[in-house]
């Protein structure tokens, strides 16, 4: 059976405005216009002269034909993804772009860092980096990867999760601000009494109830403190440009903080003391959905950051 090459390319984009439950959806994600798309599944019913889609303003809903030939088209479409990502698993060089989200800050402080490196060694790869705290939708943005720190029991179950580096929340404050606490501190406890002030996430569990144990390894008691937090602001960046300000004691990510306390900016307050209950330590995994073959330049680029986070 004859089967037009424009029918084949007019069954996917049809198959992915069913799968996306919208024309301006698989727009983004196929790169077309949305007036093309429309156009396409329209060709596609006046080839066979029927009606695939009921569409109103606000739903999209197939037809009862539509939903057997959408069937086919599915299978078609995997079929399709699977020839792709076979040729490209077998690739010498990764090639292509790659489209990822990450958490803001993590993503301007240290994902941006290691590109130039992978650049450097992959220059057929291209990036486009979508910057959000929201969870994005995989498939409905038409997105490779996603970035997201969390703990392992929050991890979505359907999709693959890799590992890339360890995210600690650490106290940080200016060397002044610690002088005016008195110096150097050697337990939790001293944070109260002597009068300190925090700078706090405050979402979530990141409020300025703090728990510390020691990282002696040797499993002490749980230190439980209460500081003030006349500030708090939602971003480990916003906290540290206040805790340079000697505002309090900034209550952040690692990541956000280590040129800073590389520099002398900033110094960690009670470096043998981890945080722990609502700060506890997180991790910041590369998240992609499940396949047979992985493309190379997704292979490459999780690869590259697993290393950078060693």
């Amino acid at each position: 059976m004859h089967i037009e090459p424009l029918l084949v390319s007019e069954m996917l984009v049809f198959a992915k405005v069913v799968e996306l439950r919208s024309f301006a959806a698989a727009a983004r994600q196929l790169n077309l216009t949305t007036s093309a798309v429309s156009r396409s599944v329209g060709r596609l019913e006046a080839h066979w002269g029927v009606r695939l889609l009921h569409r109103t303003t606000r739903s999209l809903s197939l037809t009862e034909l539509g939903a057997e030939v959408y069937a086919g088209c599915t299978q078609l479409a995997a079929t399709a993804r699977d020839v792709h990502a076979t040729a490209g698993h077998y690739s010498d060089t990764p090639r292509g772009t790659v489209r990822l989200t990450a958490p803001t800050v993590f993503g301007e402080i240290w994902l941006t860092a290691q590109l130039p490196a992978l650049r450097r060694r992959w220059p057929e790869v291209q990036l486009h980096i979508a910057l959000s705290d929201q969870p994005e939708d995989l498939i409905a943005q038409g997105l490779d990867l996603a970035i997201r720190i969390a703990r392992p029991e929050q991890l979505p179950p359907h999709m693959v999760a890799r590992a890339l580096r360890p995210v600690r929340y650490i106290a940080v404050a200016t060397p002044q601000y610690l002088q005016g606490l008195g110096g150097a501190l050697t337990h939790p406890a001293q944070l109260p009494e002597r009068g300190a002030q925090c700078i706090a996430l405050g979402y979530g569990t990141f409020q300025n109830q703090l728990q510390w144990q020691p990282r002696d390894g040797t499993g002490g008691p749980l230190i439980s403190t209460s500081l003030p937090a006349p500030l708090t602001v939602a971003s480990s960046l916003g906290i540290t440009t206040l805790a340079l300000q000697h505002q309090g004691i900034g209550l952040v990510a690692d990541f956000c903080a280590h040129q800073l306390l590389e520099q002398g900016q900033l110094v960690q307050l009670l470096p043998d003391w981890e945080l722990t209950g609502g700060y506890a330590q997180r991790t910041a995994y590369a998240l992609y959905m499940p396949s047979r073959h992985v493309p190379l330049k997704v292979r490459a680029l999780i690869d590259h950051l697993v290393d950078a986070g060693k």
